[in-house]
């Protein structure tokens, strides 16, 4: 019986084999060996040392974004959650602001073409609007956060009643009508395409003011009677077309209480609110076209749009010479008001109306809606706008 050695061979290794490497390098072929931990370039971190960078990096972080923060938790609904993340992030936010270091988040967001709500947006001139059809996409793009400048917002002061001069019936190229639109981000699906049909027929001077994730509901989170003070100063409109309301359903703020949507007291609280907002621009001498919240998808935000439409009709209603109601239901909807996302045109062309949400409108959809605003100015307000 032949005993092998204990002793390695001295023999040349077979072809195509590779020892192992002990210094923890690979092989001629790549193959990974694990390297020793004591091995030259391999370094440990105590977890207390890791623990304190990352508290130190978390810090810088919250020192950098705590305005963005703010701003979110301006805009989450009132309640518990909404007063201690704004404890927590204000005073942050107030020293970002006092180093700065503010600007840095602002700078990056501008590179990278994002916007945070709440905070001033650019005017824009809007692009031809092409209807998108079935087959070619939902047309519906990234909305946009569009504004003109303001000026600094004063005071709220009950407007002054005046007598509304009559609107131009035949305005001209030398003295065209003066519009202004304004809404939230389904204001702004309306805004493009009805810039363009206005300032198309060559007589209308029109301007979008519009931002994104806004109502009459939430001033502490933008100041909509503000801003249309600083509109109706800025620009001389004649004519204010409103879109908005789609963010309107959550409880309201009055003199420091919360007033839950739902309530005959949210009903009486917002309606006020719109009638204020009313006033104001017939004060200035503005009419004010309101265009109503389209029908939505989910059963619960198309009637919560049911309360805020019915609410903003009754205002219209008693202000018959300075406000018009428009309803949208009817224009967006089916034969019965009901929710669709497609309609037939007059070609007998599918038109895809909706976005995929369910909530906004496709540009085919905006330019749908338009087309009835351009009717109801032509014929409700009686102004003779070339077709």
């Amino acid at each position: 019986m032949n005993i092998l050695p204990d002793t390695p061979s001295t023999s040349p290794p077979e072809p195509g084999f590779s020892a192992p490497d002990p210094t923890g390098s690979t092989d001629a072929h790549g193959a990974g060996v694990v390297k020793p931990r004591d091995a030259p370039g391999a370094m440990e971190l105590p977890w207390t040392r890791i623990l304190i960078v990352g508290a130190i990096c978390f810090a810088v972080w919250l020192l950098l974004d705590a305005p963005s923060l703010q701003k979110s938790a301006q805009a989450s609904p009132l309640g518990s959650r909404r007063t201690v993340s704004l404890d927590v992030v204000g005073p942050v936010a107030a020293v970002s602001r006092g180093l700065g270091l503010a600007h840095v988040v602002g700078w990056t967001d501008d590179l990278l073409g994002r916007s945070v709500g709440g905070g001033p947006s650019l005017s824009i001139a809007t692009p031809p609007i092409i209807p998108v059809t079935k087959g070619n996409g939902n047309g519906k793009g990234p909305a946009l956060a569009v504004t003109t400048p303001t000026t600094t917002p004063t005071a709220s002061t009950a407007p002054t009643p005046t007598t509304l001069p009559p609107l131009p019936q035949h305005p001209t190229a030398a003295n065209p009508l003066q519009v202004v639109m304004i809404g939230d981000s389904i204001g702004i699906d309306l805004g493009p395409p009805l810039t363009n049909d206005l300032i198309g027929t060559g007589v209308v001077a029109a301007i979008l003011d519009g931002k994104i994730d806004t109502g009459l509901s939430r001033p502490d989170y933008f100041d909509w009677p503000a801003e249309l003070r600083a509109d109706l100063a800025n620009h001389h409109p004649q004519l204010v077309v409103v879109m908005m309301g789609a963010n309107d359903p959550q409880s309201l703020e009055v003199n420091g209480t919360a007033v839950a949507y739902g309530t005959a007291g949210w009903n009486a609280a917002y309606s006020a609110r719109v009638g204020a907002f009313m006033d104001t621009a017939n004060a200035a001498g503005a009419h004010m076209l309101w265009v109503g919240m389209p029908p939505m998808a989910g059963s619960q935000l198309d009637g919560e749009m049911n309360v805020v439409n019915g609410l903003v009709q009754s205002q219209a209603a008693t202000r018959p010479a300075g406000v018009t109601y428009l309803s949208s239901r009817n224009v967006l909807g089916d034969g019965q008001g009901n929710y669709t996302a497609y309609l037939t045109n007059g070609s007998g062309s599918e038109v895809n109306i909706r976005a995929p949400d369910g909530i906004h409108l496709t540009l085919g959809g905006g330019e749908v809606l338009s087309q009835a605003v351009m009717n109801s100015i032509r014929g409700t307000l009686k102004i003779a706008l070339p077709g």
